[in-house]
């Protein structure tokens, strides 16, 4: 595992490329890692019904040497998930059916914030980089996503066009690959996908990836067939919520990316962007009201 990177964050993105025995796992370390601080490897391979050996093996598989770096490595994920908790006031963070209005708004808070925060400490800040840089020079941009994640293709589209970028966004398949297929090199096609797998997704980038554009995914699913087919992968780091089923999460994951390559692009002509923006603001200003004033205090 690399250093600073979190064990559960870890797991999440080794499972797709475990044996069916080592996810099983993986899986049950994920859904309850207080068996693991509890439990010798035997006990653990007995709880997820197989051998000390495989344990083993799956400790291996996901980056530790052994089974005591691993449940160490779960002890502290666990003391900082305590931590995270403790800051939010919240002991369980799944929502109930009958959960009050405040336990609601507590635990969504909590898990859009763990989102956002732990996207932005695992992101690989060199790719995002690297996307950048094809950005500035780019002379088409596209940017894709169906369903929620065409609220981020499409946040991305409206921030990217105000600095005076020549981007499209696509939400249907035929007129986005019309539009792929007529890539050329140093063109970009940026797909945003959560779980990784929607194929409307998947055909843009390639199609556009085959008439040599740079591709990028935003993805929470880096071994998936959306980052599989683009060139970059940039991650978000999203925990599933049996209630939500990270819908919501995933959105603003993806959002806080798109924040990162605005204002990573803005730096790097920051005279320029100000004024495109100012110059934008200042067209709408007319289709604003008027501040109201304040009403007279009375004594």
């Amino acid at each position: 595992m690399m250093a600073g990177e979190d064990l559960f964050v870890q797991l999440r993105r080794s499972v797709p490329g475990l044996s069916k025995t080592e996810r099983r796992i993986a899986e049950a370390v994920i859904a309850e890692p207080q068996i693991v601080i509890g439990s010798t490897i035997t006990q653990l391979g007995r709880h997820c019904g197989t051998s000390a050996a495989t344990v083993a093996r799956f400790c291996r598989s996901v980056g530790f040497g052994g089974y005591p770096e691993f449940r160490l490595a779960v002890a502290s994920s666990v003391s900082r998930d305590e931590a995270a908790r403790d800051l939010f006031r919240v002991d369980d963070i799944e929502i109930r059916d009958d959960d009050s209005a405040a336990d609601v708004v507590t635990k969504v808070a909590y898990q859009e914030a763990r989102a956002v925060e732990e996207t932005a400490r695992h992101l690989d800040t060199v790719v995002l980089d690297r996307v950048v840089d094809v950005l500035r020079g780019a002379p088409r941009i596209i940017v894709c996503g169906v369903g929620a994640s065409g609220l981020a293709a499409r946040d991305l589209q409206m921030k990217l066009q105000r600095l005076g970028r020549p981007v499209w966004s696509f939400e249907d398949v035929h007129l986005g690959l019309a539009f792929a297929v007529q890539c050329e090199p140093g063109d970009v096609v940026i797909g945003f996908s959560h779980a990784g797998q929607t194929h409307e997704t998947v055909e843009m980038i390639r199609a556009a990836g085959e008439r040599g554009a740079t591709t990028v995914a935003v993805t929470n699913a880096p071994a998936s067939s959306v980052a599989e087919a683009a060139e970059h992968v940039l991650a978000t780091t999203v925990r599933e919520s049996a209630f939500r089923a990270g819908a919501m999460s995933s959105r603003s994951a993806q959002l806080a990316v798109v924040d990162f390559l605005v204002v990573r692009l803005l730096q790097g002509d920051y005279d320029a962007g100000r004024e495109r923006l100012e110059r934008t603001f200042e067209v709408v200003r007319g289709h604003r009201d008027p501040a109201p004033r304040g009403r007279p205090i009375r004594s």
